[in-house]
Formats: structure tokens, C-alpha cells, sequence
């Protein structure tokens, strides 16, 4: 596969290719390695799709996931606790988590403890592979990339994703880079305030 399109949110690919050119180099080479032709296994049995085959995102994600592991880009949990009160909420987020829960049952309230998983984490850099449905990318960007950003975890998240070319051969409601740029570039250029690179990736 190739990379497509990309787009640059809070210098996300400048810091890269400053701090980690080896990590952009690795992300660059998984991309390359995956053969799309070898996922072209999906039979589609929708309406408008019937009888094609289509690229499976579940054949997609094995690849790459595979790629990634081999070089030990590891799954991650940002934990944290989280209550009724938004104000306390405020004070206790940027804290570690014992001191968050601790903070929460002082003020008489039920700590409830949570967490965000990202696939592919490597010297605080994080790659989430979308071929889910198209809500998961706004998640990805505004909740995990961010969790894992304001936890101290990360200091840049990579989201790769197909274009458009690409997703029309797959099943419907998988995301595409175009309309997920859209969407990030009409929040403004401050938001979300995490350094983010959306990757758009064709066969």
C-alpha cells in the first residue's frame, strides 16, 4: 500500500520528522509492506455492492497489526478515574490516577475507574489503523489520541485510514481520509490540542 494524502494538525509530522524520523520511517515502511491486493477477500452481500469483492477490513487490520508488532509497537492503556462533578473532574484529570481517585473519594463521591486503548504505541508516539466505522476516527482524534496526550503518554498521534478511492471498494461505513479531514479542519487549527497526522492510504 502507499500513503495517498496526509495532513499535518498541530505539526504532528514536523515534530516527527525532527524528534522521531526513525518512527515516521517505520510507519512509512508497515504502510509499504502491506500487500491490498492479498485482502481483496470480501464477497459483499449488500444491495448496492452484491456480489463484488471488496478489500476486508478485518484481513486490512491483521496486516497491519502484524507489521507493527514484529516492530514492537505495543498496545497502551491510559487509566484514569472520572465522577459526576465536572469541577472536579477539572481539578483531578491532569493528576496520576491514584491521586485522581484519591481527590474524588475525598469529596465524598464514587471514583469510577476507566481507560483508553490505543494498538500501537512506541516511544510516545501512537498509530490508531481505522477500517471501523466512521465515528471511530472522531473518538480516536478527540478522545484517545487526546487522553494519551494530556496523560503524558504521547506526544504525537497518527491516524491512517483510507481514501476515498480506497473505501469505495470496501463496505459501507468505513471512514476516508477526505471527509475526516474535513471534519478535524472545521473544529479550527487549535482543536483538538493534540499534535495529530491523519494519514489517507490507497492500495
Amino acid at each position: 500500500m502507499q500513503i495517498a494524502e496526509y495532513y499535518s494538525h498541530l505539526n504532528g509530522l514536523e515534530f516527527l520528522m525532527v524528534h522521531k524520523p526513525n518512527l515516521w520511517d517505520e510507519i512509512q515502511s508497515v504502510i509499504a509492506s502491506v500487500d491490498a491486493a492479498s485482502c481483496l477477500t470480501k464477497v459483499s452481500a449488500e444491495k448496492t455492492k452484491q456480489g463484488r469483492t471488496l478489500y476486508s477490513p478485518i484481513e486490512l487490520n491483521r496486516e497491519f497489526k502484524k507489521r507493527f508488532k514484529a516492530l514492537t509497537w505495543d498496545e497502551r492503556r491510559a487509566s484514569y478515574w472520572v465522577t459526576s462533578d465536572a469541577q472536579l473532574i477539572r481539578r483531578s484529570m491532569h493528576l496520576d490516577p491514584g491521586e485522581q481517585k484519591r481527590q474524588i473519594e475525598s469529596a465524598g463521591l464514587r471514583p469510577i475507574y476507566s481507560y483508553n486503548q490505543t494498538d500501537f504505541v512506541k516511544e510516545r508516539v501512537a498509530v490508531e489503523v481505522q477500517f471501523g466505522k466512521y465515528f471511530a476516527v472522531a473518538y480516536d482524534l478527540f478522545v484517545k489520541h487526546m487522553a494519551f496526550y494530556v496523560g503524558d503518554v504521547i506526544d504525537v498521534g497518527i491516524e491512517i485510514m483510507p481514501v476515498k478511492s480506497l473505501q469505495e471498494e470496501m463496505s459501507s461505513g468505513v471512514p476516508y481520509y477526505e471527509g475526516e479531514l474535513y471534519n478535524l479542519v472545521r473544529e479550527g487549527r487549535g482543536v483538538p490540542a493534540v499534535p495529530l497526522v491523519l494519514v489517507g492510504i490507497a492500495p
